[in-house]
């Protein structure tokens, strides 16, 4: 059956038909030079539609259409036919021995319950093992804060984590392991929730200060304010020196891992999710995409932190944030602070930016410098978010409401690399799939460019000589997501033979597992390596939904 352009079906987000339109099939179709698809009757009304795109599944020329919900789940497919390409086809760069770059895996978010117990060992193991088959390096997951000191202060439980750390050893597989001290629940991607220890909230119930704050009074109580990290409002410790606490426990109780090179890198929370960044677009508050977000820095702590530095200026009456930088949803356009020639790029504008800025950039000077302390030497990283959306305007908002001093007129990342280069971090910048174009095409308004800010923060690096890793922003399960990542990794013809230092898939789960899904994971696990990966040829005769557990079996 022909297909023209496979190229279009991988953007395409169906549309509701109109009323007159009742039957749907799951066919293809072709029909004066024209490629359609039909659904199957129920599909259009179906909760999950609203939300879903049509992709193509499979490898080689083996290939069938179907409707992918956002999380990567098929709500329906084309079938089994065979779909040849007839039209041109795209060339891909062959990867034959470029760099090897390791490839990790991070594991579901409640591999550990708040019991800090390993939850389904056995599964899980079978799990590593399929992994371990096609060649991954390793896997990643988070040390909850709020599930190892969850009850009293320095009293630490990492039962959970020692049994999974065996099993990981027992597999030959290495380990990232994140220090995580912020809440899981209410971000993208988040099935289970994590609040902080409970004797941390019980102290923000008596000063909800120390949580980060915005200008309507909202305490986002997914981490803690950099405004406490030299506070000693924590029972007698500041911020920091519970962090450093923390990973040094950690560091003692795991000490033949790291003797053993099982632990190969520690990823140090710098902020919500894990990232070095003010909490500027929470879900919980509203915010949606592609909203600016807001300024979150009106706890006690950080207001005294900014009136000080307006005295420091000479100028007291800079001693507030903007008033004028609109709400969670607002377009920089629609506000006085971020629009063409707004305030943001006036004296006030500069100063008050500079400082919102210094603030992130110090607190992960604080943070990393103990990390280091702590770990004696291991190799520490950190986290980037990636916000990529009014990145092509001239005040890039969403970038300055989060704290990367980023205009068009500033390098808002050399600074962040400089201080990552000052302690031998390496720097995990995310969003690595994700093309401009796809992203016009879905929200043409957010003026979006992921692709300008990959290169400008991997390039930042390393002008720095850091080690760069990335992750993927979202769920990614088809042949241009991965070829994306690849161009990313390995930039081709780089005078400098550049590359990233190691790629983490986000995140291991049954959708992954399943056997075209699967197969394109293991392509491209092979590029990544610098390995030979000819086109995965699917049997006409394999169900297409089949999941790996055959191979566990």
């Amino acid at each position: 059956m022909a297909l023209p352009s496979l190229q279009v079906f991988h953007c395409l987000t169906p549309r509701t038909p109109s009323n007159g339109c009742k039957t749907t099939m799951a066919t293809l179709s072709s029909a004066g030079g024209k490629t359609m698809l039909r659904l199957s009757p129920g599909v259009w009304e179906s909760p999950e539609f609203d939300s879903c795109r049509l992709r193509v599944v499979g490898g080689g020329k083996y290939r069938t259409l179907a409707v992918v919900s956002e999380e990567g789940t098929e709500v329906e497919n084309g079938g089994d036919e065979q779909v040849e390409e007839l039209g041109q086809k795209v060339p891909e760069r062959d990867f034959t021995g470029t760099p090897y770059v390791p490839i990790y895996v991070m594991l579901p978010l409640g591999v550990i319950n708040m019991n800090s117990e390993l939850v389904e060992p056995e599964v899980l193991m079978d799990q590593l093992r399929v992994l371990k088959s096609v060649g991954v390096d390793g896997v990643m997951v988070d040390c909850w804060w709020g599930i190892v000191e969850a009850h009293n202060p320095q009293a630490y439980n990492w039962n959970g984590y020692k049994k999974l750390f065996q099993i990981v050893r027992d597999l030959n597989l290495k380990l990232q392991v994140v220090m995580s001290f912020h809440e899981c629940g209410g971000n993208v991607g988040d099935d289970v929730h994590i609040p902080l220890p409970h004797w941390v909230t019980e102290i923000g119930q008596k000063n909800p200060d120390i949580y980060f704050t915005n200008r309507e009074g909202q305490r986002n109580v997914e981490c803690l304010t950099w405004g406490i990290d030299k506070e000693r409002v924590l029972r007698g410790r500041t911020a920091v020196e519970v962090y450093f606490d923390y990973m040094r426990s950690f560091r003692v109780e795991f000490d033949e891992f790291f003797a053993e090179g099982i632990i190969s890198e520690i990823e140090v929370g710098l902020g919500p999710c894990g990232e070095l960044r003010y909490p500027s677009y929470p879900a919980q508050h509203g915010w949606r995409y592609p909203g600016i977000g807001e300024f979150q820095c009106y706890d006690r702590y950080l207001m005294e932190n900014l009136r000080k530095a307006a005295e420091a200026r000479g100028h007291s009456f800079w001693a507030r944030a903007p008033d004028n930088a609109g709400s969670y949803n607002s377009q920089p356009q629609d506000t006085g602070f971020f629009r063409d020639g707004g305030d943001y790029d006036s004296y006030y504008g500069r100063f008050f930016l500079n400082w919102y800025s210094n603030v992130l950039v110090d607190h992960g000077d604080r943070v990393l410098s103990l990390a280091n302390l702590a770990f004696e030497g291991s190799c520490i990283a950190a986290k980037l978010s990636g916000i990529h959306w009014w990145y092509k305007t001239a005040s890039h908002a969403a970038e300055l409401t989060a704290g990367f001093y980023n205009p068009c007129n500033r390098d808002g990342y050399a600074p962040i690399a400089a201080m990552f280069k000052k302690h031998a971090a390496a720097l995990n910048f995310t969003c690595v799939e994700l093309r401009t174009l796809n992203q016009h095409e879905d929200f043409p308004e957010a003026m979006a460019d992921p692709e300008g800010l990959v290169w400008q923060v991997l390039n930042a690096a390393w002008d720095a000589n850091i080690p760069v890793a990335s992750e993927n922003a979202l769920n990614c399960h088809d042949r241009e997501g991965y070829n994306k990542i690849l161009e990313n990794a390995k930039p081709l013809n780089d005078p400098d033979g550049r590359h990233l230092s190691a790629f983490t898939y986000l995140r291991l789960s049954p959708v992954l597992l399943e056997k075209h899904n699967f197969m394109e994971f293991e392509r491209f696990v092979k590029k990544m390596h610098g390995e030979a990966a000819p086109d995965l040829q699917i049997n006409s005769n394999e169900e297409h939904t089949e999941d790996s557990s055959a191979i566990l079996q």
